[in-house]
C-alpha cells in the first residue's frame, strides 16, 4: 500500500446539537481496502458521505490526493460511490447504465464501448449488456453498479453497505469477488458495513467506530486478537469480558479479581488497584474439575449449541454472568449442571484499560 490518498483532519459533523462525527482523524492509503465498521448510528455512513461530498463537514479538512475537497461538488472529486440500493436506471440496459457517466462526460463513442465492454468482462457480465436491471439477479445488479462506478477510473471507490440486500450465500460469494476485484484493479476501496464477519473477511484495515469516534484502526487480525477497548472486544467476534480490579503484578502477568473470581492476564502499563477489563475468546477458554494456579473461576454448565464445525458451551458464573467456550466437538465428559473451573493461558487473554 502506498501513501495516504484520503485524509480526514479534525472532521466534525453535527445535525443541530447532535454531534455524529467527532474530531475524526484518519488516513486511507492508496490501494488499500479499508472498512468503516460499527453499529447503526455510529457515524460510519456519514463519514463516507462526507468523503463523497453528499454531506458537508461541519468543521475540519477532507483531502483526496493531497487536495482539499470539502468545498467541491461530488462530481468534482475523484471518487465514485456504490449504494446499497444500486440506483440503476430501470429503463436502461446494462450497457447504457455502465456507460452513463462516460456519456455525461462526452467521452467518444468508440472509447465508451471499449471501456464498458472491458469493465463488464472484469465483473463477469459479458453477454449481459442488452438486459435490463429487472432481468438480472441481485448479485448481477450489484456488479453492474460496481462496473458503472469503476468505468470512470476513480482513485477511490466508496461502498455503502452494497451487499446488505443480498441473501447470505450470495453475500459471502460477493465478498470474495469484491476483494479479488479490488486487488486486481489496485483502486482504494472504502467500505461501510455493520457486519463484523464481512469486515474481517475483506479488509486490509478496519476502523471500528463507536459514538462518532474511531475506537481502533488496525489490521483485522490485530483487531480480533488485541482489541483496544471494551467496545471493540465485545463488537468484533464473540468474547467473554470480565470487569475487575488489578490485585497483583508479576512481570507482565496481572492477577485480577472480578465478581466471577480470580484470573490472570498478560499486559503492561497497569497498576495495582486499577480497574481493568479482561477479554478472552471462547476458543481460548479451558475447563476442568479443579482450579489451576492463578485462577479460581467456578462455573456451571447451562447448555450446548451445535454450530456445525464447533460446539459452543454456555456456563453460568457468579452474579448471573454467562461465559462461553467452544470446541470442535462436545466433551464426552460434559453434561448440563456439571460444576467446572475455567482458566486460560494468560497470553491468550487481553488486558484492556477502563475507558
Amino acid at each position: 500500500m502506498g501513501e495516504a490518498i484520503v485524509q480526514l483532519i479534525d472532521v466534525d459533523k453535527s445535525y443541530g446539537s447532535n454531534l455524529v462525527v467527532k474530531k475524526m482523524n484518519m488516513e486511507i492509503k492508496e490501494g488499500e481496502f479499508l472498512t468503516l465498521l460499527g453499529p447503526s448510528g455510529c457515524g460510519k455512513t456519514t463519514t463516507l458521505r462526507m468523503i463523497a461530498g453528499f454531506e458537508d463537514a461541519t468543521s475540519g479538512i477532507i483531502m483526496v490526493q493531497g487536495e482539499r475537497v470539502e468545498d467541491k461538488e461530488p462530481f468534482e472529486r475523484d471518487v465514485n460511490t456504490v449504494f446499497q440500493s444500486y440506483a440503476l436506471f430501470p429503463h436502461m440496459n446494462v450497457f447504457d447504465n455502465v456507460a452513463y457517466g462516460l456519456m455525461i462526460k462526452k467521452v467518444p463513442k468508440a472509447e465508451i464501448k471499449t471501456r464498458v465492454m472491458e469493465m463488464l468482462e472484469m465483473v463477469q457480465l459479458s453477454g449481459y449488456e442488452k438486459r435490463k436491471p429487472d432481468e438480472l439477479s441481485g448479485g448481477q445488479n450489484q456488479r453492474v453498479a460496481i462496473a458503472r462506478a469503476l468505468v470512470n477510473n476513480p482513485k477511490v471507490l466508496l461502498l455503502d453497505e452494497p451487499l446488505g440486500a443480498l441473501d447470505l450465500k450470495l453475500r459471502k460469494s460477493m465478498q470474495i469477488e469484491l476483494k479479488r476485484l479490488q486487488k486486481k484493479l489496485g483502486i482504494t476501496f472504502v467500505y461501510v458495513t455493520h457486519d463484523q464477519e464481512e469486515a474481517l473477511t475483506m479488509s486490509d484495515r478496519i476502523a471500528v467506530m463507536n459514538g462518532g469516534i474511531i475506537d481502533q484502526l488496525a489490521a483485522p487480525m490485530e483487531i480480533y486478537n488485541r482489541p483496544a477497548t471494551r467496545f471493540v472486544a465485545g463488537f468484533i467476534g464473540e468474547s467473554n469480558i470480565f470487569d475487575g480490579i488489578v490485585k497483583a503484578i508479576d512481570g507482565n502477568t496481572i492477577t485480577v479479581e472480578a465478581p466471577q473470581g480470580i484470573m490472570q492476564v498478560t499486559g503492561e502499563g497497569f497498576e495495582v488497584g486499577e480497574e481493568i477489563h479482561v477479554s478472552v475468546r471462547p476458543e481460548a477458554v479451558n475447563y476442568g474439575k479443579e482450579p489451576v494456579a492463578g485462577f479460581d473461576l467456578q462455573a456451571k454448565v447451562l447448555d450446548f449449541i451445535y454450530l456445525g464445525s464447533t460446539v459452543k458451551t454456555t456456563v453460568s458464573m457468579n452474579e448471573g454472568f454467562e461465559a462461553k467456550f467452544t470446541r470442535f466437538e462436545q466433551g464426552l465428559d460434559l453434561k448440563e449442571e456439571d460444576q467446572l473451573y475455567l482458566s486460560w493461558n494468560p497470553d491468550k487473554a487481553v488486558a484492556i484499560k477502563k475507558s
